[in-house]
């Protein structure tokens, strides 16, 4: 019989249940700021990046590239750019944001916030996405819009960073989740 998480988290009974509820945020999320118009072309918020963020203290390095998987394919789907460089953009920036994330997260522990994390995050995913629009796209004229792609990452990873930190403090569910996963390890 399958053990289940109490108080607000009563309905997700395995890691595969709250990998897949943060996915269907991550879409959810994305499916968001689709409709929001953008200033820039390239310019991305980064809300699907929230329920990674989150789910960094408590869900195994599987977990969360598992989360990814569905967070950039679900992307390319609801975009409508899984056959397209664009793709291939998100999942070099979003792999490489996850990578850097963890990284700072394992290394810095509680001494790194929220904020300190996602800015990392976004700083890795901005220089990845310039690197491949060098390489692959613009050549060196890309590095024109650097200074916008740089500073428009540092904002989005500031705002994302922000809201989780609040976000995180104040949830219950979030609370109930990181105690079940620290009393149950994978």
């Amino acid at each position: 019989m399958k053990k289940r998480m109490p108080g607000p988290t009563r309905g997700l009974s395995s890691r595969r249940d709250t990998v897949a509820l943060l996915g269907a945020l991550c879409l959810f999320l994305s499916a968001l700021e689709y409709l929001v118009p953008k200033p820039l072309p390239f310019f991305r918020l980064g809300l699907s990046n929230l329920p990674i963020l989150l789910g960094l203290p408590f869900l195994s390095p599987g977990d969360l590239i598992l989360l990814l998987i569905l967070k950039v394919l679900g992307q390319g789907l609801i975009n409508g750019t899984l056959v397209s460089h664009v793709f291939l953009f998100s999942l070099a920036g979003s792999s490489a944001s996850l990578g850097v994330m963890a990284f700072v997260r394992y290394v810095g522990k509680d001494r790194v916030s929220m904020v300190g994390v996602s800015l990392a995050g976004a700083m890795a995913s901005s220089l990845v996405q310039l690197f491949l629009a060098i390489v692959l796209v613009f050549g060196q004229s890309a590095v024109v819009i650097a200074p916008l792609a740089l500073g428009s990452g540092w904002i989005s990873g500031l705002i994302i960073g922000i809201f989780a930190e609040r976000f995180a403090r104040s949830s219950q569910f979030l609370a109930a989740l990181k105690s079940h996963y620290r009393d149950s390890p994978p």
